[in-house]
C-alpha cells in the first residue's frame, strides 16, 4: 500500500528553521511527481511545493518562495523540504502528498502522509 511517513516537525521562534522529511513506501517513489501540502487550523489544505519526479522541476507559492527548498533522494525514497526564515503563519500540518506537477499547477492523486505538525510561535 502507498505509505508516507512525515517526521522533523516541531516548535520554533519566527525565523527559525525546519527540515521536514517524507519517506515513502508501497510505489515506485521515482515515477511520481511529489508536494508538500499544509493544513492550518481552520483553514483548507494549501499545497506549499512541489517536485517532479526527477526532480529537476520545483514549484513553490508565492508566500514560501525563497525560504522554502523541496527536494527528493529517489534512491531514499525521501522527500524534503527544507524550511527558513519561517513565519507564524506557516504553521500547519505538513503532509507529503503525491500527484502530478503540470507547470505551475497541482494535480493531486489523495495519497496523503499523516502529516508532522509545524508550530511557529515566540
Amino acid at each position: 500500500e502507498v505509505q508516507f511517513v512525515e517526521s522533523g516537525g516541531g516548535m520554533v521562534q519566527p525565523g527559525g528553521s525546519l527540515t521536514l522529511s517524507c519517506a515513502a513506501s508501497g510505489f515506485t517513489f521515482s515515477n511520481y511527481d511529489m508536494s508538500w501540502v499544509r493544513q492550518a487550523p481552520g483553514k483548507g489544505p494549501e499545497w506549499v511545493s512541489a517536485i517532479n519526479s526527477g526532480g529537476g522541476f520545483t514549484y513553490y507559492i508565492d508566500s514560501v518562495k525563497g525560504r522554502f527548498t523541496i527536494s527528493r533522494d529517489n534512491v531514499k525514497n525521501m522527500l524534503y523540504l527544507q524550511m527558513n526564515s519561517l513565519k507564524p503563519e506557516d504553521t500547519a500540518l505538513y503532509s507529503c502528498a503525491r500527484g502530478y506537477l503540470d507547470g505551475t499547477t497541482w494535480s493531486d492523486e489523495g495519497y496523503w502522509g499523516q502529516g508532522t505538525q509545524v508550530t511557529v510561535s515566540s
